[in-house]
């Protein structure tokens, strides 16, 4: 298992192939998958954390169901761009994963992605108690849509 850059997973992601979106949490992992054309992030249901071998299963069980040629995991630096301990542990956790696949991550800077998820939640009218539930997934999505928007703009500016 490789960690690349954007640009790299971009070189090597075939026609065809969803990505995840990843939001780590210390009790849940939220989760997201592009459609096929990769344009579009669609929340899935969260997964509860347990312990790193079975939060390791159910992550690659997610992947193998979905077809997921690569993780987009959102890292949480602070808002000055410093690296605090919530962003250790979410190199750590990448680092674990390397053993236990070849999925490429890819680290993308989730800075208000929690935030802009609990506001698209309440213009919607979702209720306080169903936020909670969905949350990390629609940060999970606000993560990934913004790396399927990055990859879009690469592959124009590749074509151009």
């Amino acid at each position: 298992m490789a960690t690349l850059t954007l640009e790299e997973l971009a070189a090597v992601l075939g026609p065809g192939q969803p990505i995840a979106g990843l939001d780590l949490g210390t009790k849940t992992i939220g989760l997201s998958v592009s459609d096929l054309g990769r344009r579009l992030a669609t929340p899935r249901p969260v997964l509860k954390r347990v312990k790193f071998t079975q939060d390791a299963e159910a992550l690659l069980a997610f992947a193998g169901k979905e077809k997921v040629a690569a993780f987009v995991i959102g890292l949480p630096v602070n808002m000055d761009g410093s690296a605090g301990p919530r962003v250790q542990a979410t190199r750590a956790f990448v680092r674990s994963m390397a053993d236990k696949t070849d999925i490429p991550f890819v680290f993308w800077d989730e800075r208000l992605s929690t935030v802009a998820a609990e506001r698209t939640l309440i213009e919607m009218d979702v209720s306080r108690r169903k936020r909670a539930e969905r949350i990390d997934s629609a940060a999970a999505s606000f993560i990934l849509q913004g790396a399927l928007d990055r990859l879009s703009s690469l592959a124009r500016a590749a074509d151009a």
